[in-house]
């Protein structure tokens, strides 16, 4: 399992986290919701180790981490702006990314197959984060950080982002955060809810509209 204890993470005078907790477990699609400017962002940062916390205590299974380069691959980190270098072909990316079988999953896939000799530069936004999508999901890592998978993809690449994240939550546990939490609550297996700097675990809509998340009447 991944746990995540004691964050507390403050910047210049405001409090953005007091004492989280988080934990995902293999087959979990944690949906990580709350407002704009809650620290949703910031938590998965620092899970991940790009970012330093006050405190923090992160672990998975027996091993204990502290620094980004210690996870290698037992965790990966999706951040909300694009990762991709614009002049390698998409082919050598997938090479750096992924591995044998996983490698070949990717290659095959059938959006990979129409953009392949491309430049990562020539793709659009929602191609690019479609990529990106196919590089963490079939990475090596037990455990994947998604921050906004769904911003400025098209409605097809959604479902099929969808599709792929819920396919792979049968090796690997996500975290995911994304301001369109119909697609969120569709793919999740539990809800985790930012409020006041605190984490809360929510069982139906009707805490998410209590805890401020979503507007009454939607």
């Amino acid at each position: 399992m991944l746990h995540v204890d004691s964050v507390i993470k403050g910047f210049d005078t405001k409090q953005v986290l007091s004492d989280v907790f988080i934990s995902c477990k293999k087959g979990d699609i944690v949906a990580l919701m709350g407002r704009n400017g809650v620290g949703k962002s910031t938590l998965l940062k620092i899970i991940f180790g790009s970012i330093s916390a006050d405190e923090k205590f992160v672990r998975i299974g027996d091993k204990v981490l502290s620094k980004a380069f210690e996870k290698n691959d037992l965790i990966k980190y999706l951040p909300q702006d694009s990762f991709l270098p614009n002049h390698l072909k998409i082919s050598a990316i997938i090479d750096l990314f992924c591995k044998g079988e996983k490698a070949l999953y990717v290659r095959n896939h059938y959006f990979i197959k129409s953009i392949a000799n491309k430049n990562s530069g020539e793709l659009s936004g929602g191609e690019r984060r479609l990529l990106e999508i196919l590089l963490v999901v079939y990475s090596e890592a037990k455990y994947v950080l998604i921050d906004e998978p769904f911003n400025g993809v098209d409605p097809i690449h959604k479902e099929e982002i969808k599709r792929l994240i819920k396919s792979q939550s049968v090796d690997k546990g996500f975290i995911v955060t994304d301001h369109d939490y119909r697609s969120l609550l569709e793919i999740s297996t539990r809800q985790i809810l930012i409020n006041d700097g605190a984490t809360k675990e929510v069982k139906d809509i009707e805490e998410l509209l209590e805890g401020g998340y979503l507007p009454k009447g939607d």
